[in-house]
């Protein structure tokens, strides 16, 4: 965990100035919340009560007969994926610090819908940003926000997708400073908010090692998870970083491997591996996958792959639909588009027990799957 905001040369501020009082702001609440007792027991509570934690591990036998494979179940999380940790959590921070309204970004939607979800059990106003093509492919996801009093602006320029979302989300909040906390949804932007989304998703590291450990007697070879801006996957890689011969695998979309092809540059606030040109100017990313279509990764997991303690490869849209379809065919479980990918990989990985984060459900994706036929 970095406590300075920066993961060897990565993470950071590059914002304008009318946000750093905001940051400090956020910093200050951040220390003093994790120093309160009873800010972990309301999170816990919520977790248990409204939320549905634990999510239980399940072995996935027929998808991976060779293999003892278990999945840690974020699905099953109330409102369908991983991302309502991180919402309680910052909805809980930003009730602390006096803001009522919350601005968020959304690609695949599942943050958007979190987001909205906490909006809507703490009182708060709440407006989520989603590009029109992630609104196109996402739609149920649209109409799940709107039910739940969330206004979703959509943005119409550039590729229409997450980075655009965000772009727009970030221009909000310089606006609006004094009233709004963003809910950042992945463990990207400025510093505190890569180390806030990766503690607040810890949980799902914690509960899978204590879980497996019961269920097989020792701790998993190698952890997989899928990775856009990567908040499922260093929250489940925090349960094991410090786990020399755990492997940790990230899976990015071919299309948007900004640890795979990218190099140093800033996006939406921090420097990290990003997709850009020898100028510096952001490329376009792609993936089926509306959460991973994105052309930047935390700063924490580009150190990670640096330092070499985490391996980064790639599935395509292909690799990840084959997939989707045979967990649902092999194990009665449809997973989302992002987890997908990381089923896609787990089976080659050189190792018997291995622990994979299903992040979502997929839900949201049946129609962008079913087009592909």
């Amino acid at each position: 965990m970095s406590t300075t905001g920066l993961y060897g040369t990565y993470g950071g501020r590059y914002v304008p100035e009318t946000l750093i009082p905001a940051l400090d702001e956020l910093d200050a609440g951040w220390r003093e919340a994790q120093a309160d007792a009873a800010f972990a027991a309301e999170l816990d509570e919520l977790g248990r009560t409204f939320a549905g934690r634990p999510t239980p591990l399940t072995r996935a036998e027929r998808f991976a007969p060779q293999k003892r494979l278990y999945l840690k179940r974020e699905d099953l999380l109330h409102t369908g994926a991983h991302k309502l940790n991180n919402a309680l959590g910052q909805a809980v921070l930003a009730r602390r610090l006096g803001k009522r309204r919350i601005v968020a970004e959304t690609g695949a939607g599942q943050h958007g819908v979190a987001t909205a979800t906490v909006c809507a059990r703490f009182g708060f106003d709440c407006v989520v940003y989603m590009g029109e093509e992630d609104m196109r492919r996402q739609r149920p996801n649209v109409e799940r926000m709107r039910l739940l009093g969330a206004e979703v602006r959509p943005v119409d320029f550039g590729t229409r997708t997450l980075k655009e979302a965000t772009s727009e989300a970030i221009r909000d909040w310089i606006g609006n400073v004094e009233t709004t906390h963003y809910l950042i949804g992945s463990c990207v932007g400025p510093a505190p908010y890569p180390e806030i989304v990766r503690e607040l998703q810890s949980v799902i590291g914690r509960e899978s090692r204590e879980q497996l450990v019961a269920a097989e007697g020792r701790l998993p070879e190698a952890v997989v998870a899928c990775v856009g801006g990567g908040s499922n996957a260093i929250g489940m890689f925090a349960g094991f970083v410090d786990d020399a011969d755990v492997q940790l695998v990230g899976v990015e979309a071919a299309g948007a491997a900004s640890l795979g092809t990218g190099h140093a540059a800033v996006l939406h606030g921090a420097r990290s591996s990003v997709l850009a040109d020898d100028d510096g100017q952001i490329a376009d990313a792609h993936s089926i996958s509306a959460g991973l279509d994105y052309p930047g990764v935390g700063p924490e997991h580009a150190w990670l792959r640096d330092s070499g303690r985490a391996t980064y490869v790639g599935a395509t849209d292909d690799e990840a639909i084959a997939a989707f379809r045979e967990l649902a065919r092999t194990e009665g479980i449809v997973p989302a588009l992002e987890p997908s990918h990381a089923l896609a990989r787990a089976r080659e990985l050189d190792a018997e027990l291995i622990l994979v984060c299903l992040s979502g459900r997929g839900d949201k994706d049946l129609a962008e799957v079913l087009a592909q036929r």
